[in-house]
């Protein structure tokens, strides 16, 4: 009889430990296992075949796991080849260097767009011009704003040539022009400039301190000029320009100031390049909304101060460019001797 084997101790994980049985014995277990497996597969009952739809779902679910393993694992095995061997704020910084590469390389090629769809446009509008000069002009021979053509209306070239962008130190022509500017969310200029005749013998030749005084009933027939909410903004920003007048002496005072008392000099080249509104036109707006003005948007503000000349947008290829400048200059003069001679 031979002796029964003796088992030696195995190091595992939690520590030294006997196997209690030999791996011989364990490889036979497993054997056993797998031929029962078998013979239960041999036993089971045929299944009967899945439908399409079944399989189509069994095989997206297991591609769609397949994808997320392999996307996890290139992830996983690119962050350690880039970061194992670099601190923590070089690994960040080399880990986002290529997508600020990819970003500029786009913003560079949108940027080359950009100037060549400008360059079109410049070459568009400057053969316009061209052949609004060579043909298509003014009887006098004149250049004006690529707004103006000769199909205008003559009243809206005649607001253009002789008002438009002159400045304006007179409070009865600045409130006109701060209610007609305000009108043009309903109207045009056109529309606006042939009924300006009408608005002035309503509207006292739009004399604040005289508006102040009136009420809705007394300018019943404004209402097939205007709407109901730009005749009463009217009849409550003259009240409030009376209370300026008070403040700053005259209502001009107040406007200029913003301003410095010096027309800004836009040199603006083509139509596209005009703005709606400015940063000084919203600063603008806010203050007069403070003090309870209505009808007073950045937009309307903005229109205000082209029309009265606060700001020069005339284009530089316009007649009246030149001329506007020259008017700026005298303005500002004059408002430098009138200071001087306060001081």
């Amino acid at each position: 009889m031979s002796d029964p084997p003796r088992f030696r101790s195995v190091l595992g994980p939690t520590g030294n430990k006997l196997q209690r049985r030999p791996p011989g014995m364990k490889l036979e277990k497993k054997k056993k296992t797998i031929i029962e497996s078998k013979d239960e597969i041999t036993k089971k009952p045929e299944t009967p075949p899945a439908s399409p739809t079944t399989t189509l779902k069994q095989c997206s679910s297991s591609v769609l796991r397949r994808n997320s393993a392999s996307m996890t694992a290139s992830y996983s095995s690119d962050a350690s080849s880039s970061c194992e061997s670099l601190p923590l704020s070089v690994a960040s910084s080399s880990s986002c260097k290529k997508p600020l590469r990819r970003s500029g390389s786009v913003s560079s090629s949108n940027a080359t767009c950009a100037v060549g769809r400008r360059k079109q446009l410049d070459e568009k509008e400057d053969k316009a011009a061209a052949g609004a000069s060579n043909g298509d002009c003014f009887a006098d021979g004149r250049k004006r704003c690529a707004w103006i053509t000769p199909k205008s209306d003559p009243c809206y070239v005649a607001f253009h040539d002789e008002e438009w962008g002159v400045p304006v130190q007179d409070d009865k022509k600045l409130f006109e022009l701060l209610c007609l500017s305000g009108a043009l969310s309903e109207l045009s200029w056109t529309d606006i400039l042939s009924r300006r005749p009408l608005l002035r013998e309503v509207f006292m030749d739009f004399n604040p301190v005289a508006v102040s005084e009136l009420n809705e009933k007394k300018v019943t027939s404004a209402v097939s000029l205007l709407s109901e909410v730009k005749i009463r903004s009217i009849l409550d920003n003259s009240r409030h320009i009376c209370k300026i007048i008070a403040e700053y002496g005259s209502f001009k005072k107040y406007m200029w100031n913003f301003v410095n008392n010096k027309p800004t000099q836009s040199q603006f080249r083509y139509q596209r390049q005009v703005p709606v509104k400015t940063s000084k036109a919203e600063f603008i707006s806010k203050d007069l909304v403070r003090r309870g003005f209505r009808s007073v948007s950045p937009t309307v503000v903005y229109s205000f101060m082209q029309a009265a000349g606060l700001t020069n947008d005339h284009l530089i290829g316009c007649f009246r460019y030149q001329d506007c400048c020259v008017d700026a200059e005298t303005t500002t003069t004059k408002a430098k001797k009138k200071n001087e001679s306060d001081k």
